[in-house]
């Protein structure tokens, strides 16, 4: 399986060669993948932001536990979360659905009332622990694409959302960050890790079998 390749090739790039830069239509792949990931009843809550100016990474390094990564990087992509559900954003997508599949306008009414009693009852802080999680599906899923397309990526959490969310005007987008993925090429001549040994728990330790 190419994949399995691809994921002993890749490593969490401490080190970015600032001067190299990935294609546009490389990246553009890999938003793809981001737009096709599988959501709960499809809902999708969930946006990419792709960063590519320099003095915004710079001025986000400072908020991102100082790693170089964000500046050096080539894209710096922002995956952010719907702050909650609300009426208007599932009967949005719903009847993108219906209209979309030539089906009644009806057709998924009676679905998307369930879907809007079980989390228009929860609180915002129920609803974007669901969102995250539906978010980061697609961002695992970029991340092995771009091990696939030989493009390094880091993924990372130690940066602060609610400094993000302010620079990038997320609150006034309905939107938290969740996490960050900066791609490029790594700069393996002064990387630490990149010859470093890929360690994992042992799989008889890892896998449990229930039988």
């Amino acid at each position: 399986m190419e994949l399995l390749n691809a994921l002993k090739w890749r490593y969490a790039t401490k080190k970015f060669d600032a001067s190299k830069k990935v294609s546009g239509e490389l990246v553009e792949q890999l938003l793809e993948v981001a737009h096709l990931a599988p959501t709960s009843s499809g809902l999708q809550p969930f946006k990419v932001l792709v960063i590519t100016n320099q003095a915004i990474k710079e001025s986000l390094v400072a908020h991102s536990m100082n790693q170089q990564q964000i500046a050096d990087c080539s894209h710096l992509l922002v995956f952010a979360a719907w702050d909650r559900y609300t009426a208007d954003r599932i009967d949005g997508i719903f009847n993108k659905t219906t209209s979309e599949r030539g089906l009644p306008q009806t057709a998924m009414l009676e679905y998307g009332n369930k879907i809007k009693d079980l989390y228009l009852n929860q609180s915002a802080e129920e609803n974007f622990v669901h969102t995250a999680k539906q978010t980061y599906i697609a961002f695992g899923m970029v991340l092995a694409a771009a091990a696939e397309l030989k493009i390094d990526a880091t993924p990372m959490e130690g940066f602060d959302s609610a400094a993000y969310d302010e620079l990038l005007q997320l609150k006034e987008k309905g939107l938290k960050s969740v996490t960050i993925m900066p791609l490029g090429y790594r700069d393996a001549d002064n990387d630490w890790l990149v010859s470093m040994k890929k360690v994992r728990h042992d799989k008889g330790d890892f896998i449990i079998e229930v039988k």
